[in-house]
């Protein structure tokens, strides 16, 4: 007779506990307020439409949304297959030139490659972690949470979190970040499209005038009543306009780098006296031929100052140029610089017509040219938007004092020494 099983099944509460899944705990409150707070965020960046400023919302939301202590973004270089710093919490812009990663070992090239988030607790036991960013900037990458940034099929860079400020970073955290990355990869690419278009059709806008020259110049040279007189002023005619469509494609080209962030800069230390001499000294000829006097006013002792150098350069020499340019004949040019213990502060003053009120608001502005009927003052429009986000990067402010008549004074301030802080990869 077979015994009976007489043993009994485990009641549930005898049972072991399931263990809980690592990071699948959930602060329902603090999902709500993030979820709120990214809609906040998602409307703001949204409505972004210059690109370093929107790269500047994203990393600052990254940080805030996932209480880390940094936040960056890295694009993809299609040149080089690199992944370039673009925008951390704590970095400049110039202060991230030369920093990048491979695509081949390192984290965010691993979050590219493969189109999927990732979280590393603990970089130094993580094989595909790149330590050059860290060298770089003394700063230690401890844990990170990154996200690809994706948008059109096509994935464009990747959004990093640095360092949880408490504890460790959970899936709530990756979450988070890959809703603010799937906004910000749609914001980028729009943000770059609209320069793009705005830029092109304002540069053929401006391309017209000199083309129309060009073109009713040289059908005029091929009449044949034309007399020697006339036909050198025509073939002078079309070297000016040659020369503006020269210029103009060069300031565009500029620009263009500017906005869309690939304008690269390069720091370092040098005399801000012996620049200003060497821009006046460029411009002087100009200033001769219309029988200006230069004068420069720069305190003895002054100490260098960390910055770049031809990035300067183009900027006193676009002020100086429009000195000349806007001057009154036999009129006079004044170059001052004051120093203090954190800064300079450089003015360029002329004794021209000054600058209309209700034109000083816009002369920053691309392509606009304050109304003037003096042959001087021709230009392409985008000398001082470029030297205005040229100072920007480099940590100044640029600005204009004009009465209205009897001169104007454009300035720079900038700091003496760009001091770097931190990043990570």
């Amino acid at each position: 007779m077979a015994r009976a099983n007489t043993s009994k099944a485990p009641s549930r509460a005898a049972r072991p506990r399931r263990a809980p899944r690592k990071n699948r705990q959930h602060d329902y409150p603090l999902l709500v307020a993030r979820l709120e707070r990214l809609i906040e965020i998602s409307h703001t960046i949204a409505s972004t439409l210059e690109q370093g400023k929107l790269l500047r919302q994203i990393v600052e939301a990254a940080r805030e949304l996932t209480s880390s202590e940094a936040s960056s973004i890295l694009l993809l270089d299609p040149g080089t297959d690199e992944l370039r710093f673009e925008a951390t919490t704590n970095l400049r812009a110039l202060e991230l030139e030369g920093l990048s990663v491979p695509r081949e070992g390192s984290i965010a090239g691993w979050i590219v490659s493969h189109g999927e988030r990732l979280m590393v607790p603990d970089t130094r036991r993580d094989t595909r972690w790149n330590p050059h960013v860290d060298e770089m900037t003394a700063f230690q990458t401890r844990s990170i949470v990154g996200v690809p940034l994706t948008a059109r099929n096509k994935t464009i860079g990747v959004l990093e979190a640095l360092n949880k400020q408490a504890g460790a970073f959970t899936d709530d955290d990756a979450t988070t970040l890959q809703w603010l990355g799937a906004q910000a990869a749609v914001a980028i690419i729009n943000a770059r499209l609209f320069q793009q278009s705005d830029l092109v059709a304002e540069m053929v806008h401006e391309l017209r005038t000199p083309l129309s020259a060009l073109m009713a110049t040289s059908h005029l040279l091929l009449r044949p009543e034309m007399g020697d007189d006339q036909r050198r002023e025509l073939v002078h005619t079309m070297q000016r306009e040659t020369g503006r469509l020269a210029e103009l494609t060069t300031d565009f080209l500029d620009m263009a780098r500017l906005e869309s962030g690939r304008a690269r800069f390069r720091l370092e230390i040098f005399n801000l006296a012996d620049l200003i001499a060497e821009c006046v000294d460029i411009i002087r000829p100009q200033a001769l031929e219309r029988e200006l006097q230069l004068a420069i006013h720069v305190p003895e002792g002054m100490p260098p100052i960390e910055s770049d150098r031809d990035k300067l350069k183009q900027v006193m020499l676009n002020l100086l140029t429009n000195a000349v340019k806007y001057n009154r004949p036999h009129g006079g040019i004044d170059v001052t610089v004051e120093t203090s213990p954190h800064g300079v502060h450089v003015s360029v003053a002329d004794t021209g017509k000054g600058v209309p009120p209700e034109a000083a608001t816009r002369l920053f502005e691309k392509f606009y040219r304050a109304p003037d009927s003096d042959q001087y003052a021709a230009g392409t429009g985008l000398g001082l938007p470029i030297a205005k986000r040229i100072v920007e990067a480099l940590g100044g402010e640029i600005g204009l004092r004009s009465p209205g008549a009897g001169g104007s004074t454009f300035f720079f301030d900038l700091p003496i020494e760009a001091k770097p802080q931190t990043a990570g990869e």
